[in-house]
């Protein structure tokens, strides 16, 4: 395998390494740059955060979960590289010191390249910028103040050399297999139907760091720019395997506000850059917040073998526990939902209120008219082996008048719809409750009433 990126404003080329061996481990055992940090090893707390630069732009994303072959191309600064070129201080590190943002100090190179990333793209959204970086010492306040204090100050020169660079940056040819576009893609997956496809790694980079495993032959699909797509057609958005839910994220952010809120909850500003919307339904997890919103818009999901392109409900795609309607060979190509839809409301629930995972995912869209629910589309995760319709309590209030009553029914008639498993995250019952409360949220919701649990009411 070759692989060739800039880092830290220098060429290397990598000869003879895994595809499968991630950014963290080489930098820190081939490179010696041992800031940036091993914690979770599994993409949830930040301290390996670099940033990586390409075409686009800049964004933060966890090392630990980061395969070479991804990087081929691209630029990568790690905290080494947020300094000056003469050990000047970048302006978010000369805040964390005034406002005694660090303690410990094991997790502030993470905080200081996100915080670095958030400063060069003007973001000053900081509670959400910094999500996806956990530290146990300092109750984040005095990290939140100095990202608020850097906010004014100039982004510094050489931060803004990575983009120019990486412009006039010959990489050469990957070794490993990295198609630029979707027919090459398909041939190749024809010849190698038991090939892993890599997108983001969001969730592979887990079985390689926590489940050990040899994954051969790989397939790297960060550079299939016709699987990155979204266009508006036909009242539709048709969105490519590819795009990332930050993308996906600003695309509905004015249509659907509450699945945009979704995506930012379910995931860090790391994960967000990296993972793609075809990764998430791919996968088939039960607890996966994507699909449940898909499903309640009614998405269509497209899939292609070869020259085959075959399209179906989404909800259809989802057989049981880990197991979907794909053939050998055929790989998620994209889905299509409508761009609008006012009665769509997502509720996560989960033990941590941002970057966690569901105990319970409840989407909702229903349509009312004159008083009167005309359509209903609910879907859950979480509650099943699948994501999966909630169609006993949508049957309980088509054609039924939008009352307390009209919902209590359709609660009731959920028990039918599910056989919730007790774990970790909660017991069967809790899980039950959950739901049918969230359809009385729900309604509530619709009606104008404001059902935020962020909100204090007296």
């Amino acid at each position: 395998m070759t692989v060739a990126f800039l880092l830290n404003g220098t060429p290397v080329r990598i000869e003879g390494e895994a595809p499968t061996r991630t950014l963290l481990d080489w930098l820190r055992v081939n490179r010696g740059l041992t800031g940036t940090k091993e914690g979770c090893n599994e993409g949830d707390c930040g301290a390996c955060t670099v940033m990586v630069t390409d075409a686009e732009g800049s964004r933060a994303l966890n090392a630990c979960i980061l395969f070479l072959p991804q990087l081929h191309g691209k630029a990568v600064r790690t905290v080494e590289g947020v300094s000056g070129p003469k050990g000047e201080m970048h302006p978010v590190q000369e805040a964390l010191v005034a406002h005694h943002g660090s303690q410990c100090g094991f997790c502030t190179p993470g905080f200081v390249v996100s915080m670095a990333v958030a400063h060069l793209n003007k973001a000053v959204d900081h509670d959400d910028q910094l999500a996806g970086n956990l530290c146990r010492c300092t109750g984040y306040a005095p990290i939140i103040r100095a990202a608020e204090a850097a906010k004014v100050a100039p982004v510094p020169a050489w931060m803004t050399e990575d983009r120019a660079a990486v412009a006039d940056f010959a990489a050469g040819e990957a070794g490993a297999f990295r198609p630029s576009e979707s027919d090459a893609l398909a041939d190749w997956y024809v010849k190698n139907p038991d090939a892993v496809l890599v997108a983001g790694a969001t969730d592979v980079g887990l079985w390689v760091t926590k489940q050990l495993r040899d994954l051969k032959p790989v397939a790297f699909l960060n550079g299939v720019k016709d699987l990155q797509g979204i266009e508006a057609r036909g009242g539709q958005l048709h969105v490519g395997a590819c795009v990332t839910i930050t993308d996906l994220r600003d695309a509905v952010a004015d249509r659907l506000p509450s699945f945009a809120e979704m995506l930012r909850r379910y995931a860090s500003t790391q994960v967000r850059n990296a993972a793609t919307i075809g990764g998430n339904i791919a996968n088939g997890s039960p607890i996966g917040d994507g699909p449940p919103a898909l499903i309640a818009l009614g998405a269509t999901l497209h899939l292609r073998r070869g020259d085959e392109m075959r399209s179906m409900p989404l909800e259809d795609f989802f057989i049981e526990y880990r197991k979907q309607d794909r053939k050998p060979g055929e790989f998620v190509a994209g889905v299509s939902f409508p761009e609008n839809a006012p009665g769509l409301r997502c509720y996560k629930i989960s033990k941590r209120f941002d970057q966690d995972i569901s105990a319970v995912c409840g989407c909702f869209n229903v349509t009312v008219e004159g008083g009167t629910v005309t359509s209903a589309r609910i879907a859950f995760g979480g509650m099943a082996g699948t994501p999966k319709r909630a169609a006993l309590a949508e049957a309980a209030l088509v054609g039924k008048p939008w009352t307390d009553a009209t919902i209590e029914e359709a609660a009731l008639a959920m028990s039918g719809d599910f056989t919730p498993m007790s774990d970790m995250r909660a017991t069967a019952g809790y899980r039950m409750q959950v739901a049918q409360n969230l359809m009385r949220r729900y309604f509530h919701d619709l009606n104008g009433v404001s059902v935020s649990v962020l909100e204090v009411q007296p």
